[in-house]
């Protein structure tokens, strides 16, 4: 089951948040942004701290858990997909890519979409929709 989805844009900013579990705690608006804030500043200081000293160190990628497993993918242009998943839930890393391509077509094609700002979009909303009960039945 795939509980939730964030998108951070590059200076740590939610540009958009849902959840797809019902049982899930509805937090307030600023503890989303908060939470995203955070989740930023831990990414940013991995990648600083990775043991590895190359220039490919992208920072946290997985986190897992007893209850839940966090996965990241950072975009070349330093937005980041956050999936929160259940920890025996498989492929999520291609979910994060056809997410990913949702986003492209929907949000990125949009003429009327201003980068970096929050995404409110129908089509992006209905076609992340349809791919999360996709890969939750």
């Amino acid at each position: 089951m795939i509980y939730s989805l964030y998108i951070i844009n590059k200076a740590g900013g939610l540009i958009y948040q849902r959840d797809f579990a019902e049982s899930l705690n509805k937090l307030t608006s600023n503890e989303y942004l908060v939470l995203a804030g955070t989740f930023h500043g831990v990414h940013a200081i991995t990648s600083k701290i990775s043991p590895v000293r190359n220039a490919t160190s992208s920072g946290l990628e997985v986190l897992e858990a007893d209850s839940f497993k966090l996965h990241c993918f950072q975009t070349l242009t330093g937005t980041k997909f956050l999936i929160i998943a259940e920890p025996t839930h498989g492929n999520i890393d291609l979910l994060l890519r056809r997410t990913y391509d949702i986003y492209s077509d929907y949000v990125m094609k949009n003429p009327f979409y201003t980068p970096e700002m929050p995404i409110k979009s129908e089509l992006f909303d209905t076609n992340l929709a349809k791919l999360i009960k996709q890969v939750s039945s």
